[in-house]
């Protein structure tokens, strides 16, 4: 069979179809990701009260603004409040570099008006001499905003994360005795 150039023989098979390099699509890798997380959330051999004492705990100690050490502040307070720890480490990412700034500029306003600092404290427009006279000032508004934030969110995530578990705890049950019962 004489073949045009160009023009395949439509029987033949084709050349092999090149792989994106690593492998998968990046979407079918994400999607991969949040099954295992899922899968992962779904085996946790804790009580639904020990899970959301860990999302509460990561929550709160993610909250504040201590880079590197926020995982490690979590699961202490996981481990002292008989919290799972490793949701706690998960809890700890609702502050990441894509949320640091909305998170700490609030945290910074909620502390500055509990302690009635003046607008005058802003942190615009300001010299970096003025800025280190006003380091203790800002400092402490941040960390003060960031302990009303922290335990405001810590209590939402903590009943949220118990009906969370809850639902997920009764749904495996239910998928598991499906599954029983077909053997």
């Amino acid at each position: 069979m004489a073949e045009q150039k160009g023009h395949p023989d439509p029987k033949q098979p084709g050349p092999p179809r090149q792989a994106r390099p690593g492998g998968r699509s990046k979407r079918s890798k994400w999607r991969r990701l949040a099954r295992y997380v899922y899968i992962r959330f779904i085996r946790l051999r804790s009580h639904p009260q020990a899970i959301a004492r860990g999302l509460a705990a990561g929550v709160f100690a993610g909250s504040y603004p201590l880079f590197g050490l926020q995982t490690f502040i979590g699961i202490a307070i996981a481990a002292a409040i008989r919290g799972n720890k490793i949701v706690a480490a998960a809890g700890t990412w609702i502050s990441n570099p894509l949320t640091y700034v909305p998170i700490y500029a609030f945290n910074y306003e909620v502390g500055r008006r509990v302690l009635g600092q003046s607008v005058e404290v802003g942190l615009t427009n300001r010299s970096p001499q003025e800025w280190m006279s006003l380091g203790v000032d800002i400092t402490i508004a941040l960390l003060v905003g960031s302990t009303i934030v922290g335990a405001g969110l810590a209590i939402i995530s903590y009943y949220g994360g118990l009906h969370l578990a809850h639902n997920l705890k009764s749904g495996r049950h239910k998928v598991m005795k499906s599954h029983n019962n077909r053997r």
